[in-house]
């Protein structure tokens, strides 16, 4: 099937002007609430974004505010939606621009793709809607309209295949329209050119698409199997000393979740019991010395790569000062202290489950 561009083109902005979503990020076109949209929305569901990116930017309304805020307000701000480079990425980049811009942002993509968490996808999305630049993007959502409509039949993470749908973005965009373009693109794979099913009775493209009309809308894109998901064991100590303070630790910048707080502990190694392990993983991360009393809850929660059970024991510190050796920092607080400290999802369940009184063996949190 060979494609009118004029008429796909008319075809989705048409459908774009009627039916596009109200957005927040859509009520002020800024490059600052582009910029920080467009990386909420990094592999994240709009739904879920919303409210964060509302309560993000009544915090740091401009990028002036966002660079002058410590990075703890930032991650607590953030606290929750998880993959938080982001966060650090948003606030090392805030510094950057003003620092060195201005504030400003630069509206070339290449030059975009220098700063950090700005890669091709994003630096194309900030460029075509904060400063009308003909800039392709191209996400999960785009990736699945273009293989339906070209009905591709390689698998889209090859690195050629991946060249093609390039290309393909690059040549579809429609002269001094390409924002509008990829925001119809975008919005037409989240909500119509849907993953397992497309809504293809109500597409404004279906008469354009050749895997509507070939039949093989239901195999595109094209993946190779998922390989099975690896799970570990995992502990984490709630270790109280003699006043009734907790023990909580910083994680290294550089590590996943990096700067957010935790309950110290780590992964089970293999023939290694649960007490035994948190025991080695706080003397190896804090050098302390603690005893492992009963286990207060278990939290289980799935990573983009791997599955987790977390074993979560009641402990109490026996001897030593605490040291920032697998840790970046380590602080002994109270209950109601947590509050001031980012947490990854799973302490904020541990937070929930002592708060609600939690202490029964075996306590088991959704």
């Amino acid at each position: 099937m060979s494609l009118d561009p004029t008429a796909l083109h008319d075809a989705l902005l048409a459908w774009f002007v009627a039916h596009q979503a109200d957005l927040p990020w859509r009520r002020r076109r800024d490059t600052y609430a582009v910029w920080v949209s467009e990386i909420m929305l990094q592999q994240t569901q709009v739904a879920t974004v919303i409210p964060y990116f509302e309560r993000f930017m009544a915090r740091f309304p401009t990028i002036h505010a966002l660079a002058e805020a410590p990075l703890d307000d930032v991650l607590k701000a953030w606290e929750g939606l998880g993959y938080y480079s982001r966060a650090r990425n948003l606030h090392r980049t805030a510094q950057l621009l003003v620092a060195e811009y201005g504030g400003q942002f630069p509206s070339d993509p290449l030059q975009l793709q220098k700063l950090p968490g700005i890669g091709r996808y994003t630096a194309g999305a900030i460029a075509s809607l904060a400063f009308g630049i003909a800039a392709p993007v191209l996400d999960g959502n785009v990736i699945r309209v273009l293989t339906r409509l070209f009905d591709i039949a390689e698998d889209v993470t090859q690195s050629r295949t991946q060249h093609t749908l390039w290309h393909l973005a690059t040549e579809l965009l429609p002269a001094g329209q390409a924002g509008a373009w990829n925001e119809a693109l975008m919005e037409l794979g989240r909500r119509i050119c849907t993953t397992p099913t497309p809504r293809c009775q109500e597409c404004p493209l279906t008469a354009h698409c050749s895997a509507f009309a070939n039949g093989t809308q239901l195999s595109r894109p094209v993946r190779q199997p998922r390989r099975r998901t690896p799970h570990y064991d995992v502990t984490a100590a709630v270790t109280r000393r003699e006043d009734g303070r907790i023990l909580i630790a910083r994680r290294p910048p550089e590590s996943m979740l990096g700067g957010l707080w935790e309950f110290p502990g780590g992964k089970r190694e293999p023939g290694e019991s649960l007490r035994e392990c948190l025991r080695r993983e706080i003397r190896e991360e804090l050098g302390i010395e603690i005893e492992v009393s009963e286990q207060i809850g278990t939290v289980r929660h799935a990573y983009t790569h791997f599955r987790i059970t977390l074993y979560v024991f009641a402990c109490r510190h026996l001897s030593g000062e605490p040291r920032a050796i697998g840790c970046s920092e380590w602080a002994w607080v109270t209950l109601e202290d947590l509050d001031r400290y980012a947490f990854p999802v799973t302490d904020q369940k541990i937070i929930t489950m002592l708060r609600d009184g939690g202490g029964q063996l075996g306590l088991e949190l959704p």
